[in-house]
């Protein structure tokens, strides 16, 4: 049995059929909704992460045919085993990984497999690289692409970086896709938590027309006064 079929296996025998159903409907993979087909073997995420660790060698191949999988469980951990193996890796390896992960966009294509891997692995590579990548992203069509790159700024967030984050908020800040509308918001409430003078100039800017959505996930930490404030849009 080879080590792909082990961890396959390993996974099989993990699944519960009640949490399964559960994740089917939080995660909207009914006909015509953002997770449409995603299939769940329901695996708690620290049960995933302990398969990952143990396969943490497993090639780039094998890897990829888990991230072609149309289980989610398969693609979550392939990504838990690319941000080991970034972490473990030298320069040369984090290139291949970060190259590999935006070649495979198409398969991470769920909201928790984005917020889970897309600051580790793009937002780390690009901290001190340039952003180009992030814009076109973000100017996609694709919810997932739109997503991974605002999500990737929080790596720089977390080192008091806050341009990439605001303008490509500028960017998808009429987007349609409520997904998004949370996305955006919760990265200009790190924003705000770490520099709330910079957080409340992109507010006062444009907090009368920003999705509501987005901007309720923006002003939770601040305090009650300011809330009313922004949400009344006065």
């Amino acid at each position: 049995m080879s080590k792909l079929q082990k961890l396959k296996k390993e996974l099989n025998n993990l699944a519960n059929i009640k949490q399964k159903e559960v994740l089917q409907r939080f995660f909207k993979t009914g006909p015509g909704e953002y997770g449409e087909g995603d299939v769940f073997l329901g695996i708690k995420v620290p049960e995933q992460r302990r398969v990952a660790k143990e396969f943490n060698d497993l090639s780039l191949d094998n890897v990829q045919s888990l991230l072609n999988s149309k289980t989610h469980d398969h693609r979550m951990v392939a990504l838990f085993i690319l941000i080991d193996q970034y972490n473990r890796g030298d320069e040369k390896d984090r290139k291949t990984i970060f190259d590999f992960y935006l070649k495979n966009t198409r398969n991470i294509n769920n909201w928790d497999l984005i917020d889970l891997s897309a600051p580790k692995i793009v937002g780390d590579y690009l901290i001190n690289q340039p952003r180009k990548i992030l814009y076109k992203l973000a100017r996609s069509k694709d919810l997932w692409k739109k997503r991974i790159a605002v999500l990737s700024t929080f790596t720089f967030i977390k080192e008091n970086q806050f341009e990439d984050t605001l303008k490509i908020s500028e960017i998808l800040l009429y987007d349609d896709h409520d997904l998004i509308h949370k996305a955006v918001g919760w990265m200009l409430r790190e924003v705000g938590k770490r520099d709330q003078v910079a957080e409340e100039i992109f507010l006062n800017k444009y907090h009368k027309t920003m999705p509501r959505t987005m901007l309720r996930y923006a002003i939770e930490k601040l305090d009650e006064s300011k809330r009313k404030f922004y949400m009344k849009g006065d």
